[in-house]
């Protein structure tokens, strides 16, 4: 049995329900589609529900799909050999997941249970894909999601390889700053641990890294609330490179 089964709280809940056109609208991955291309992705799309740490698919699991965050969250991550958590990325509302299953047919790569309680839409891959092939505007949207996702664990890699743990904190601050459309500084919608396993590293060593950001006079750090004090420096902070690389 692995980690994230005994962990799990409830099985999968599906749903016969088909998801309306309001659903799909607001999703990026469907934006300049009519309404009856929306209507044709309506009928094949269900809608599901998880409970907090209920499994969305493990990693293995025969990639049948793809799913869309509509309410909640959805934690993406592998386990070391060690059993410690890697976190890929946390999938919040309007965000696909899965969506490489659409295309190459694999088993998921990762665990991806729900970080909290969640509602999601499932899109099975034969229905897609069928889909598609009638209307190739549709896949031309998924490909380019699936470019941008690239594009964004490129940079992942890039941070995690390239810079100091103080530098990829920096980085996460000004980007979920942008995420939450404030300047002036971010409320951090998870927790310590679950950063610091984002971020590839201990809380230890984050408590070190926010400590040391706010003591050069870039943060102040209030609990969840972190406010940015100059920046532009920050910012420079988030491009900063490792010693050995410069």
């Amino acid at each position: 049995m692995t980690w994230i089964k005994k962990r799990t709280i409830f099985g999968k809940t599906p749903s016969r329900r088909h998801p309306d056109i309001d659903d799909l609208s607001s999703i990026p991955l469907f934006s300049g589609l009519d309404g009856t291309q929306l209507q044709k992705l309506g009928r094949i799309a269900r809608k599901r529900s998880f409970a907090r740490n209920q499994v969305v698919f493990n990693q293995g699991d025969e990639g049948d799909g793809f799913y869309v965050v509509v309410e909640g969250e959805v934690k993406v991550f592998k386990l070391s050999p060690e059993g410690r958590e890697k976190i890929l990325h946390l999938f919040r509302p309007f965000e696909p997941i899965g969506e490489a299953a659409v295309f190459s047919g694999q088993r998921f790569p990762a665990h991806a249970p729900a970080n909290r309680s969640s509602r999601l839409l499932f899109f099975p891959r034969q229905g897609f894909i069928e889909l598609g092939g009638s209307d190739p505007t549709i896949l031309l949207n998924m490909l380019a999601i699936l470019s941008s996702r690239l594009r964004r664990f490129a940079e992942q890699i890039e941070s995690l390889t390239l810079k100091e743990v103080p530098a990829r904190l920096a980085s996460f601050l000004v980007h979920l700053s942008e995420e939450q459309k404030n300047p002036n500084g971010v409320v951090l919608n998870l927790s310590r641990g679950q950063l610091a396993s984002l971020l590839g590293t201990i809380p230890e060593t984050l408590s070190r890294a926010l400590s040391r950001l706010a003591g050069q006079g870039l943060i102040a750090v209030d609990g969840r609330r972190i406010d940015f004090l100059n920046r532009d420096e920050l910012r420079q902070a988030a491009g900063a490179l490792c010693r050995f690389s410069q």
